[in-house]
Order: structure tokens, then C-alpha cells, then sequence
């Protein structure tokens, strides 16, 4: 089972020795950056700094710093695990005998843990200020690189809901502090989050937010999900970690966050209200300039009675955001395959932020099938943002890097094998010469079909390899050959 509370998993890190408590006191203005890089650079444990110097609580940095504390989060022991069940309940076939009707219900009895329950207790509310008590700076805040505007209160999730339909959404965006009770709201263009603030501006009413910090593990992944807007993001957090998850009411906005979680902020978005946000280091590995967002005034505040303060640093690849991308690329393989049936997997290099590049490998059965695949990728939900596409066949495996380069090189005519196209690019990118749209490239490294144009005698040549039969002399004998 998944941790339904950021506390029990941090104990249990400890307890396992993928956790240091770090007693001496940092600075969280650049020096907690300079030690999380070291330690996510060596694969190290997540951090708990005890003393930082801003803020009046424990800082948590690097939980998901790791495949295998992103699993442990999680609740499982590989990633795959997650997408395998999903696949399950997309299986369309209708249950045959006793068994096929046990595994039915096992199916539905996944569904029915999933929607989330009001809770009872709320230990995000035991201690509540109000007004000007509030004070942002009661938080240990990090200002991650030395460009950055200020101080940003990363991996806080933010709550809001349509103002006509009431639809929840639960999303994930940087939050700068611009002094003791204000925070702007970097909404980009392409979230849901944009598209309530802008319906409630058009209508003249403001918008009430509620941020939440130190929430369970898996409610903080699913805000960072890919979810299609009609997906609550909370029933998908209760099937990852199978079971429910507690929510309770906010004192002052019409709201609801996970009574789990560490420190809550409420407050509102006034129409039309903008201040300058930025400069930021992003997860690009370079600053986003300042732009115009809402900002939220923030009423109240509520914590526990010893919160934990959960945060990230975001920048050049690898950061801690690499195992939580990793684990989208996973999680929606059976998605993805739903659409584009012909996918046999994917991959997501880190080194392209998770949407600057993806590697397909595909089942091809027809001249320019991996163009259609490009096509089909350009308009599916946030891969559309995708600038580079590499299509692969099926006996290659996309996580190999080398193995992928190798066909990359090798299998494409530049004149006849690349697909160039105009689209839609992430808010973040800073290489297209305008915003939000720019060039995209397609590589077509699959062997090439006769029907395809390929004319050359012999057809496609074959890769050399060694038979199976000499693999399997080798390997019994390979103690012989005294080769250390």
C-alpha cells in the first residue's frame, strides 16, 4: 500500500536509512540548492534540514529523488506495476466463468476505493491563523538560484474549481512569495488552472484558491499528472494508493484539501489582478522571465502542530523532478497505447525536460506508419508539446539510449525520412522564436518498406548478429576461456 501520510513515509525512510536529518543550521537561500545538487547527482537520500535559517519548520527536500523512493511512495515495487493495472480495467472482454468473474469484481472493487471521502479529523487545521497573523515567512522558502526574483514555495498544489460547472481541479505551478501574505500564481497558457481564472474574470467574480503543502504522496503526484480535464485528480490519487483519500472543507474558501496535508493556504484571485513574476531557474535549466500572473491574497493559514515543510529545487537535469516524470512515462503507457494502438513503448529522456523529446517504438505494417504515429503523438493531450519524435521498431528497446542513437544515426535519409511541422510548444520553451508555438521535428528510424520508396536491390539489409545458437556456446562455456 501507498503512504496516505507524508509523515509515516518520511519515518519509514529513516528507518531504512534513505532518509539524513540534517541538524546543522542552512541557509535555504541558495545553500540548501548547493547540497540537494550533490545529493541528487549521487543518488543520495531524501533530506529533512531541521534548522533551516528562514521559516519555523522542518525543510523535507529530495523524497522523490530516486526510482525506488518514487516507487516506495507509491506503494509499489516498479512503476509499470501502476500502468499494468490501469491496462487491466481498459480490458474490454466480458468476464468468462467463475474466475473471469472473481478478477470483474477485484476490477470494480479498485473503482470503489478510488473517489475521496470526507474526513473526519483535520490535522492540517490544528493550528490556524487568521489575518494579519498570516505570515508566509513562517515557511522555509527556497530561492534555488542566485537569478531568481525572490522566494518560491515550490510543490505546493493548488486547488481551484470551474466557477460555472464546479469542476475540481488540482494542479501543480510555482508559487513566488511576494511578501508576508501574497503569492503569485504562474498559470501557464496551457492548464486548467488558466482556464478557471480566465471563465471567472470574464464573469467579474473572483476565484477561490487553496494551496496545500505536504500532502500525501500519491495526491502529489497525481497533481503533477497529465490528467484530461474531466479526471479528478483526487480519484485518481485514491486508485494509485488504493484507498481514499480524507478531504476536508477549508474555513474560508468553498474548497476541500487532503486533511493530511502539513500547511494549507486560503485565499482569493481578484479579476483582472496581476503582479511580475520571476525571474525563475526552471526545470528547463534556465530562467523564465518575468511575466504578468494573478497573484492570491491569503486569508488564512493552517498547519499542524509540527508541520513539515516539503519542497523542491527544479533546474538543469537530473533534479529530483526526474523520477516524478519517469513515473508519468510509466503510468500512461496503457493511455497512450489506447490511442495509438500501434505503440509498442516510449521513452521520455530526462535530458529533454520530459517534452522535448520522445522515443516511440511501434508494430509498423504499412508504408509512413511512423508518420502517422508523429501525427497521432502532435495531437494527444500534453504530448502534443513534444518538439522531437523518434520513431523506432519494435525490437528496439527505447530506453537504450545507445541502442536508439545507433538506429537514429544509422536508418533515416534526411531527404526522405523526417517530418517538419509548425505546433504548439511548452510555456517554458525558450528556443522557439515565439511563445508558445515553434518547429517540431519527426524521425522516421524505422527499416524502410519497398512501398515506402526504398528501391535498392536486396531490399532493406539486415543487421549482423550473432545466431542464437553461438550466444548460448559462449555462455556455457565462458569460464573456460579464463576471461576475468
Amino acid at each position: 500500500m501507498a503512504y496516505t501520510d507524508l509523515a509515516d513515509l518520511v519515518r519509514a525512510l529513516e528507518r531504512s536509512g534513505e532518509l539524513v536529518r540534517v541538524k546543522a543550521p542552512v541557509d535555504p537561500d541558495l545553500e540548501v540548492t548547493g547540497i540537494v545538487q550533490r545529493v541528487v547527482r549521487d543518488r543520495g537520500p531524501a533530506l529533512l534540514f531541521e534548522n533551516p535559517t528562514r521559516g519555523r519548520m522542518p525543510l523535507l527536500m529530495n523524497l522523490f529523488g530516486t526510482t525506488s523512493r518514487m516507487c516506495r511512495a507509491l506503494g509499489v515495487s516498479d512503476l509499470d506495476e501502476i500502468g499494468d493495472r490501469i491496462a487491466g480495467l481498459l480490458k474490454p472482454e466480458l468476464p468468462q466463468g467463475f474466475g473471469g468473474f472473481r478478477e470483474a469484481l477485484g476490477k470494480a472493487a479498485q473503482l470503489r476505493n478510488a473517489p475521496p471521502r470526507h474526513g473526519k479529523r483535520a490535522r492540517c487545521q490544528e493550528v490556524v491563523l487568521r489575518g494579519e497573523d498570516v505570515d508566509l515567512d513562517l515557511l522555509p522558502g527556497v530561492r534555488s538560484w542566485p537569478g531568481d526574483g525572490g522566494v518560491f514555495l515550490n510543490l505546493g498544489l493548488t486547488h481551484t474549481k470551474h466557477p460555472e460547472t464546479g469542476a475540481r481541479n488540482l494542479g501543480m505551478y510555482r508559487l513566488q512569495q511576494q511578501d508576508r501574505r501574497t503569492v503569485s500564481l504562474h498559470w501557464q497558457i496551457h492548464k486548467d488552472s488558466t482556464s478557471h481564472a480566465a471563465i471567472a474574470e470574464r464573469r467579474g467574480d473572483r476565484l477561490p484558491v487553496a494551496i496545500a503543502f505536504g500532502c500525501p504522496p500519491a495526491v502529489t503526484y497525481a497533481a503533477s499528472a497529465p490528467l484530461p480535464a474531466d479526471i479528478d485528480e483526487y480519484l485518481f490519487a485514491g486508485f494509485l494508493q488504493r484507498e481514499r483519500v480524507e478531504l476536508v472543507d477549508c474555513l474560508t474558501v468553498p474548497l476541500q484539501v487532503p486533511a493530511n496535508a502539513q500547511v494549507v493556504l486560503e485565499g482569493w484571485v481578484e479579476p483582472g489582478a496581476r503582479l511580475p513574476e520571476g525571474p525563475f531557474g526552471d526545470h528547463t535549466g534556465f530562467y523564465t522571465p518575468v511575466e504578468p500572473f494573478p497573484y492570491m491574497h491569503v486569508d488564512v493559514m493552517t498547519t499542524r502542530e509540527k508541520p513539515i515543510y516539503q519542497s523542491i529545487v527544479v533546474g538543469r537535469p537530473p533534479q529530483e523532478d526526474g523520477p516524478l516524470g519517469k513515473a508519468t512515462e510509466r503510468i500512461f503507457r496503457p493511455l497512450i497505447r489506447l490511442t495509438i494502438p500501434e505503440i509498442v513503448d516510449y521513452d521520455l529522456p530526462e535530458a529533454g525536460v520530459f517534452h522535448n523529446c520522445a522515443i516511440v517504438s511501434i508494430h509498423k505494417r504499412f508504408p509512413k506508419h511512423a508518420h502517422k504515429v508523429m501525427n497521432a503523438i502532435w495531437g494527444a493531450g500534453l504530448l502534443s508539446l513534444s518538439k522531437l519524435i523518434v520513431v523506432v521498431d519494435a525490437d528496439c528497446d527505447v530506453h537504450d539510449y545507445n541502442e536508439v542513437a545507433w538506429r537514429a544515426f544509422g536508418n533515416v535519409d534526411y531527404a526522405h525520412d523526417v517530418v517538419h511541422m509548425t505546433g504548439p510548444v511548452d510555456h517554458l520553451d525558450h528556443s522557439s522564436y515565439e511563445q508558445f508555438y515553434g518547429g517540431k521535428l519527426g524521425i522516421d528510424a524505422t527499416a524502410k518498406l519497398p512501398t515506402e520508396g526504398y528501391r535498392r536491390e536486396g531490399g532493406w539489409p539486415e543487421a549482423c548478429v550473432l545466431d542464437q545458437s553461438t550466444v548460448e556456446l559462449v555462455q556455457r562455456r565462458w569460464r573456460e576461456y579464463g576471461i576475468s
